[in-house]
């Protein structure tokens, strides 16, 4: 009994230190995440607002991109030299990087220098947490019984909640503290300047730890391998459980999951003009409430098997993002769902008069009178249709029965392009506004029991897949190459499809001026999960793991 008692005390610590650091160190990514209206402010303010904006979520995904080099590379390290000093060497390049960024200077102070320098922060970010989320789900799951691996790295998947759910609380705080002006102007660094407290707290929980027994078997036994690489990814075996992983379950992990946390928050600050601590509220509520079902899910798979969890909750999101998407407009502003129905906007013009509305280094003009226009519904966030017109006609935007002509700006001096763009653009929101378009939604009419309902599916869906994952990656692949070939498709998934998220959504939005067409992309990747999850992935509960 006593023996069983200690045991019990060893995986809970095991379970404890590896998942309050991966927490801390997904609320050093997060901050990031939820602030991007303020980063973009503070370090791209060359740009115009949605050029701006486009740039900050790109530059969100920039981290994601390069966490399949940190996979790679602690993955190697993993493999070769153990489990606990990867992932105490991407603990501490992390929270290095994140409190550096409490420091950077703005565009203001320091003007290209500046979101250069953010720009390498996120790279070092990136990098090290592509070292950490392997690490961590394979040591908890090296230590655990066969019959609780799934409820035992669930913790580690629920550190995403805590790590979200702390990042939005220090920054509601204070943005309460301060003042939403303050915050913008310099408090907004204090939630970075806060992690050098989290990264002293996750290095002294993982000094604590040993290594891995699987591991430390397998290194006893001289069986670690020599080339993690060329036996992950040059042979055939392995190489295709890695192709597998991705397709069957990190497609949907990047588009689901991302679409539920970040994409949403993006679509109510932008689109439906929800003010960003309301957003913060029920993004708060929505992620505690998150933490407790990952445990769940991650039990039920121990109970009935990863396959079918996993399939349940990515089909629940691939039905629900338009109908959900939908509500959450109709919920969250009312009167922009009610203008959108009663005077739907339409932009007639000559197609040869427009531009793709997509600038993400904010250099193109949009001069002709059909950009103008377009380009000024892209920044209030409101759809429209499109009709032809004939050759050489001036655009006209029809909202509610009056049609607002544009005008052409195209080679006229910058300053004047500028007085005529502004000049339509006032022509535009009065109309809009006598419409019935919201400038803000208004908190009055706001449903917010309905918001949560929404979110609340959502969240299902993303804890479903995401709360048996860790498991069933790690028996899904050999030990020897366990950190190396699991860490690089699980990056792939959720740093280059589920980072570029927001980025891709919004800018597919902007390009086609409906505010729910971005939904496509995350649907187009969790199909592909559904389908290759229900047709090819075997059941891997129970696995043995060496």
């Amino acid at each position: 009994m006593a023996e069983a008692g200690q045991e019990r005390a060893s995986m809970r610590t095991v379970v404890a230190a590896s998942s309050a650091g991966t927490a801390f160190e997904w609320y050093d990514f997060f901050i990031f995440g939820s602030l991007t209206q303020v980063i973009s402010k503070t370090f791209f303010a060359g740009l115009n607002d949605t050029a701006g904006y486009i740039a900050a979520l790109a530059l969100f995904g920039v981290g994601f991109a390069f966490r399949p080099l940190g996979a790679l590379v602690f993955g190697k390290i993993g493999d070769q030299a153990g489990r606990k000093g990867a992932f105490l060497a991407t603990v501490l390049l992390m929270g290095g990087a994140t409190f550096a960024i409490a420091f950077l200077p703005t565009y203001q102070q320091a003007g290209i220098i500046s979101p250069i320098l953010l720009i390498l922060m996120r790279c070092v970010q990136g990098f090290a947490l592509g070292g950490e989320y392997g690490g961590a789900a394979i040591y908890v799951a090296e230590h655990s019984a066969p019959d609780r691996r799934g409820w035992s790295t669930s913790w580690v998947q629920t550190s995403a909640a805590f790590g979200l759910f702390g990042a939005l609380l220090v920054i509601l705080v204070t943005r309460s503290i301060v003042g939403t002006a303050a915050f913008d102007a310099w408090a907004w660094r204090i939630p970075f300047a806060v992690s050098i407290g989290l990264l002293a707290i996750s290095v002294w929980m993982r000094l604590k730890l040993s290594e891995s027994p699987a591991f430390a078997a397998m290194k006893e036994e001289g069986q670690a391998s020599k080339a993690p690489y060329a036996e992950a990814f040059g042979q055939w075996k392995n190489l295709k459980l890695v192709i597998l992983a991705f397709l069957s379950m990190m497609c949907a992990q990047g588009g689901v999951w991302y679409t539920a946390f970040f994409y949403i928050q993006t679509f109510m600050e932008k689109f439906l003009k929800v003010d960003p601590v309301t957003i913060n509220e029920v993004m708060m509520t929505a992620t505690a409430i998150s933490a407790v079902f990952y445990v769940v899910f991650g039990w039920l798979s121990d109970r009935i098997g990863r396959k079918p969890v996993m399939l349940g909750g990515m089909t629940l999101a691939l039905l629900f993002y338009f109908p959900g998407f939908h509500l959450l407009e109709k919920a969250a502003n009312p009167a922009l769902a009610e203008a959108s129905a009663k005077a739907p906007v339409v932009v007639a013009a000559d197609p040869k008069d427009c531009s793709l509305q997509f600038d993400p280094v904010g250099k193109t003009a949009f001069v002709t009178s059909c950009d103008i226009v377009k380009s000024a519904l892209a920044n209030a966030g409101v759809s429209y249709a499109n009709e032809t017109a004939p050759a050489g006609a001036t655009a006209v935007m029809k909202v509610g029965g009056v049609a607002v002509a544009s005008e052409n700006a195209k080679g006229l001096p910058k300053a004047e392009a500028k007085v005529v763009k502004t000049r339509v653009e006032a022509r535009l929101k009065a109309a809009l506004t006598k419409a019935g378009y919201p400038a803000k939604a208004d908190p009055a009419r706001m449903n917010k029991p309905m918001m949560l309902a929404v979110l609340f599916v959502f969240v299902i869906a993303a804890t479903a897949l995401f709360g048996p994952l860790a498991a069933c990656l790690v028996e899904l692949f050999p030990t020897r190459v366990r950190y190396t070939a699991l860490s690089l498709p699980y990056h792939i998934g959720t740093g280059w499809v589920g980072g570029f998220v927001p980025f891709f959504a919004f800018a597919i939005v902007t390009a086609v001026g409906n505010i729910y067409a971005g939904l496509w992309y995350p649907i187009a990747f969790t199909l592909i999960s559904v389908l290759t999850t229900a047709f090819l992935l075997p059941e891997t509960r129970g696995r043995p793991l060496n």
